[in-house]
């Protein structure tokens, strides 16, 4: 970790002072990478836009984004209050399996995208929760991730929790940045793993020439652990269960594919084609989600049963899921 954090206050703004621990380069690229391990709160452009308005101050002083960082660096930062959320609401149907003051858990369906982005501006999860909770969701992570915590990829389905309000947010992002929370999936893969069980810790980050993809075939990067055990296989296929200690962009479709265990119907990362006919997705779904309530201080933990498009592959080819 670049960053030390000193404190966190909490006020109308949000408050964080850190001290760089080593040289670290760009403050704005800095901050973009530690805010990523606490669940990418904010992107690299909010952080640029605090720190040209001057909210962001580098040993007392303001200073451009691609100032350098040196070892025992001050780094301040006073979040404004978010803008009004301008999310378009849309009704559309979401399976929502716990709901109170401060935060949802939803079963996400496979096809859909969790937050607006270029190519997609609306149709997506939060703009379906925007609707059910009558505008009321987390502004930390901006307008277009508003309540949004941690991510599934578009065909990934299954549990994901977003907050209600910022202090939600925060709490929820901090436990998964330290891996209190817990996430659990299941998928089926082509091949069959070497062991039963294993843990894969490498780097991990965007890869060179294929920038819509990622990799971890890197010498240096941010952290992805994967823990895996082995449920059922045969000679060809796979059902793997899979414990995220990190929660990096396709890391668990990144990770299969690089131990020559590429998920069924991934259609970036794999390409062998699912000749059962009976997957058009990639095998992958969220089947648990443990975390302790920000507020109630009470661990939780959510179950999602497979959906059929999995259990049918799984079926098809002679495996089993338990």
């Amino acid at each position: 970790m670049l960053l030390k954090r000193a404190r966190l206050i909490w006020s109308a703004t949000i408050k964080y002072t850190f001290k760089a621990e080593r040289p670290a380069g760009r403050l704005d690229l800095l901050l973009v990478d530690y805010f990523e391990e606490i669940g990418g709160i904010f992107s690299r452009n909010s952080i640029q836009d605090f720190i040209k308005k001057g909210h962001v101050k580098l040993n007392g002083k303001e200073v451009k984004p691609s100032k350098s960082v040196l070892v025992d660096d001050i780094i301040d930062i006073d979040v404004p209050e978010a803008a009004p959320l301008d999310i378009k609401p849309q009704d559309i149907p979401v399976n929502v399996v716990y709901e109170d003051a401060h935060l949802v858990v939803i079963d996400k369906g496979a096809g859909m995208v969790v937050h607006p982005a270029p190519g997609n501006s609306d149709g997506t999860l939060v703009n379906a929760m925007f609707y059910h909770c009558k505008g009321k969701l987390s502004s930390i992570g901006g307008e277009t991730r508003s309540g949004v915590v941690h991510r599934l990829d578009k065909d990934t389905s299954g549990l994901i929790v977003m907050a209600k309000d910022n202090t939600a947010h925060l709490d929820l992002a901090k436990q998964f940045s330290d891996k209190s929370a817990r996430r659990c999936y299941m998928t089926v893969v082509w091949g069959v793993p070497h062991d039963e069980s294993g843990r894969w810790e490498t780097f991990f980050g965007r890869h060179k020439t294929d920038r819509k993809k990622f990799t971890s075939k890197l010498l240096s990067g941010k952290k992805a652990i994967t823990n895996y055990e082995l449920i059922s296989s045969n000679n060809e296929m796979s059902v793997l269960k899979v414990l995220l200690d990190t929660g990096r962009t396709h890391q668990i479709r990144v990770h299969m594919l690089e131990h020559d265990l590429p998920v069924v119907g991934d259609s970036v990362y794999c390409r062998r084609k699912d000749k059962t006919g009976l997957i058009k997705r990639q095998a992958l779904h969220a089947v648990s989600l443990t975390f302790m309530h920000p507020i109630f201080k009470m661990r939780m933990t959510f179950m999602s049963p497979l959906p059929n498009d999995i259990k049918e592959l799984i079926m098809k080819v002679g495996l089993r899921c338990f």
